[in-house]
């Protein structure tokens, strides 16, 4: 049996897909979470294998789960299942330490393969998310810029953002302007708009 930790946090898709890996005769779900930051505890207290991890989670993104996983549990697997099919989520998932990606709306009986696809090591990546990961290329954001269009994705003004993140007002409309000419944009919001889409965020 394959042990499963699935981690999403809405808990009807966790139950919906449970019950849909559980008809699986060797995989057996025996962990679920609803938020990220609870993924590493309850993979080690219940010695999940392989964990499937939305990417839109409260207290740690799916992402920043994988992460974890790879850093405190080396051994065991993560597989991204997100409704956010944006190419740059795959490519920052795969750089994080997940094993695959797939979207929600992957046939039932697909996911279960790439769970087992997953547990045995290999890599599974939905193939148009894959293709366009490899057209868009790799996000041209620092990690800064992509901090900072974090927070102007609300609507904060400059002054608010540069309190947020200990900096002047002039070095964060420094590395806005600075994003606002990677994304093409006119405007920081309409930069963070577009590095949403894209799934640099």
């Amino acid at each position: 049996m394959i042990r499963l930790l699935l981690a999403d946090d809405q808990a009807l898709v966790r139950g919906a897909l449970a019950a849909l890996l559980d008809l699986e005769s060797d995989l057996e779900v025996v962990a679920q979470v609803g938020r990220g930051d609870e993924v590493v505890e309850a993979a080690r207290a219940s010695e999940a294998e392989v964990c499937l991890l939305d990417i839109e989670m409260p207290g740690l993104n799916g992402i920043d789960a994988a992460a974890a996983l790879r850093r405190e549990l080396p051994g065991v697997r993560s597989l991204i299942v997100t409704t956010f099919g944006r190419p740059g989520y795959v490519r920052r998932a795969i750089e994080a330490g997940a094993s695959g990606f797939v979207v929600k709306d992957t046939p039932s009986r697909q996911l279960a393969d790439a769970v087992r696809r997953v547990h045995n090591g290999l890599r599974v990546i939905d193939p148009d998310l894959a293709a366009e990961s490899l057209i868009d290329g790799p996000s041209p954001l620092t990690g800064r810029e992509r901090e900072l269009l974090t927070y102007a994705l609300d609507g904060s003004p400059v002054a608010a953002i540069a309190a947020r993140v200990h900096l002047s007002e002039g070095t964060v409309r420094n590395h806005l302007s600075a994003a606002i000419g990677k994304t093409g944009a006119t405007t920081r919001s309409e930069a963070a708009r577009i590095a949403q889409d894209r799934g640099w965020l």
